[in-house]
């Protein structure tokens, strides 16, 4: 190798100190690497010491020991000196990679008089673990193309390769480098079958996935596992748990990886069940206290409703980390224990546990209309604090606190501040100006979304949909729904469809609701009818609204929703015997109407209040005070009306 590197580099002191120099002797057939009483660097000593420096990211020394090497050239022999050599010079070629220093690496490489399968596997995996898949990929090109023996590509190639090959575009790769499995003879090779079958579910290609696990003739804990987890990761729960009751019967036990995969199918399919079963495996085994185990149970238990078993797993566990404590945020979130949630938060900043992102994230989530903007801001306030501000789910999460808190404003500001933009940040925006009703803003912000380059989901259909019904945009709003599928290959929910029947009915189409309904392709469902009967509301149908209402009787009999919407549309309508009928029916069926409340928040205080509350410390100041403002509005020719109100403020005025 010839010295045509320039070092800015310096030997450390305390290298030289340990006496260990170089030394060239004079040209003979020994190997100049081996030990000596002079040397007591061999390569096999140099490239542990080049080993470190790689994983521990020392290029300093690393570069060093290059120096070194390239200005004491040793002289080989053509027998075991090269093969040592070449040894040594692959190990410089990892160093650089793990460094992140792929042009010295190129250069190295370039510059190297012999290389062999291990050189080139060096290039193509530096270059791929740092996402340069173009150079991984065309390093791979040029060693497949080599006519040199010792060049050919081997396992580890095909492993790294297919270890690059995470995600849908990637699909075709990934069969190019399968169809190179059977041209080298390795797709007996448990490694490659193994890396074939991540590969393929990472890409979305789940037949072919569970092809290559069926042909392969041997099977080891990692195989089964990467099905099980690709089929789990993929919300293809019921074929990873069926998975894992036919591994059980084999001779492979499942390991701890394993047993997270199905956890996380239990919890897909809310198999509580199962889950248990699961639970108490782990126990026999002694696996239960294992951090990410105890995290998968504690986020089964809580998809699954059973809150209490999951604090139970968090309080008695030896030891938490961020995972533990984001996950048990969440399900208080999910559970609809959004105070518990942010007490456990406050305790945990309190106790000064160190709080990442996702704990964030998480936090972020409890946010729902009318809780505390003041909370919210303190939130925002730790988030700069910490450096959070750049990260993606936290901005995210910023903007939904501020839009269901009602500060428009700064969640648009959060927003404008993003140097990164992903779908949920666009979904997030254009959801905010749905809600509050400017369906024209939202649809601005989608004609600018998609400039960005950003492809829309469902869930930025969703918002779309609701914002066109809010704004009176039916037209435009029919043509999201078939632009959704046509255009993007979305397939509508029962979310969307209940959209849609909520826009038209609106905007006084029932009729065409009605048949819209009747057109589905699949079961309408509760949102559906609910939405039917609710837009018969607002236009005052009771027969329309009976229909809707008898449908949502029989898929929901134990909801008060029909009885008091058909209640109020018959109040509407001044038709207060079939509404007193409503009422009395909901009775007889042991159904209880769930309060409506209304909030507001005054100086970081939120204050809640149902029909007809006097349980507020100032209950007789507010009552007095709305009393005179309705005397004021009557004074400027207010009319109430009467139709709907089913409790009054003063009964006495009414008559």
């Amino acid at each position: 190798m010839k010295s045509r590197w320039n070092f800015s580099a310096h030997i450390p002191s305390w290298l030289d100190s340990l006496n260990i120099p170089f030394t060239i002797k004079a040209p003979t057939f020994q190997n100049p690497f081996l030990t000596t009483s002079k040397s007591v660097l061999d390569h096999t000593h140099l490239s542990s010491l080049l080993s470190v420096c790689g994983g521990d990211g020392n290029l300093n020394l690393g570069s060093s020991i290059h120096a070194r090497i390239i200005k004491q050239p040793p002289f080989y022999d053509f027998d075991s000196s090269l093969r040592n050599a070449l040894f040594v010079w692959n190990s410089l070629l990892s160093m650089y990679t793990k460094c992140g220093q792929l042009q010295d690496a190129v250069k190295l490489f370039d510059h190297m008089p012999v290389k062999d399968t291990v050189s080139w596997n060096t290039m193509v995996s530096g270059f791929l673990k740092n996402r340069d898949l173009d150079t991984g990929f065309r390093f791979f090109k040029q060693m497949s193309e080599s006519r040199t023996v010792c060049c050919r590509f081997d396992k580890a190639t095909l492993t790294t390769m297919l270890s690059a090959c995470d995600g849908l575009e990637f699909s075709g790769a990934t069969k190019m480098v399968h169809g190179l499995v059977f041209v080298g003879g390795f797709e007996r090779e448990v490694t490659v079958g193994n890396a074939l079958i991540t590969s393929y579910f990472k890409c979305g290609c789940f037949s072919e996935g569970k092809q290559v696990f069926h042909e392969m003739l041997e099977r080891n804990v990692i195989t089964w596992t990467a099905v099980i987890s690709g089929l789990a990761k993929n919300e293809l729960y019921e074929d990873g748990l069926r998975l894992f009751n036919q591994m059980r019967c084999g001779s492979v036990s499942p390991n701890s990886l394993t047993y997270l995969s199905v956890l996380m199918a239990c919890s897909g399919l809310q198999a509580l069940s199962d889950g248990r079963k699961i639970h108490g495996m782990l126990w026999k085994l002694g696996m239960q206290s294992d951090l990410c185990i105890e995290s998968a149970l504690m986020d089964l238990y809580s998809k699954c409703g059973s809150l209490e078993a999951a604090w139970q797993i968090f309080e008695f566990a030896e030891e938490l980390d961020e995972v533990s404590l984001t996950v048990i945020l969440i399900a208080f979130t999910q559970n609809g224990l959004e105070e518990e949630a942010i007490k456990i938060f406050m305790r945990m900043v309190k106790l000064g546990i160190e709080v990442d992102p996702n704990m964030v994230s998480a936090i972020l989530g409890v946010f729902v209309l009318g809780t505390s903007l003041a909370f919210g801001k303190q939130i925002h306030s730790l988030i700069i604090k910490k450096s959070f501000s750049q990260n993606l789910f936290v901005s995210n999460g910023l903007i939904n606190m501020y839009s269901k808190c009602g500060d428009l404003y700064d969640s648009l500001q959060v927003f404008g501040e993003m140097t990164q933009k992903n779908s949920v940040s666009w979904n997030s925006v254009i959801a905010a100006y749905a809600r509050y009703g400017d369906g024209f803003r939202a649809l601005q912000f989608y004609d600018a979304m998609r400039e960005e380059g950003i492809a829309p989901t469902d869930v930025t259909f969703l918002s779309l949909l609701h914002a066109c019904s809010h704004a009176g945009l039916v037209e435009k709003g029919m043509e999201f729904l078939e632009s959704m599928t046509r255009d993007h290959g979305l397939s509508p929910r029962s979310e969307h469809y209940a959209c849609v029947v909520d826009m038209l009915g609106r905007a006084g189409f029932l009729e065409e609701a009605k048949r819209f309904i009747e057109g589905l392709p699949e079961n309408p469902g509760v949102l559906v009818w609910q939405a039917l009967l609710g837009a018969c509301g607002i236009h005052g149908d009771s027969e329309m609204g009976k229909y809707a209402a008898d449908q949502l009787f029989l898929a929901t009999p134990d909801s008060p929703a029909p009885y008091v919407l058909m209640a109020n549309i018959y109040s509407s309508e001044g038709k207060w015997k079939e509404r007193a009928g409503a009422i009395k029916r909901m009775k007889e069926m042991g159904v209880a109407k769930e309060v409506g409340i209304s909030w507001i928040e005054i100086e970081k205080k939120v204050n809640s209040f149902v029909a007809g509350d006097k349980m507020h410390p100032q209950a007789d100041v507010i009552f007095w005070l709305l009393s005179v403002l309705l005397e004021h509005l009557k004074d400027e020719g207010y009319v109430p009306d009467k139709r709907c109100i089913l409790y009054y403020l003063d009964q006495d005025k009414m008559d």
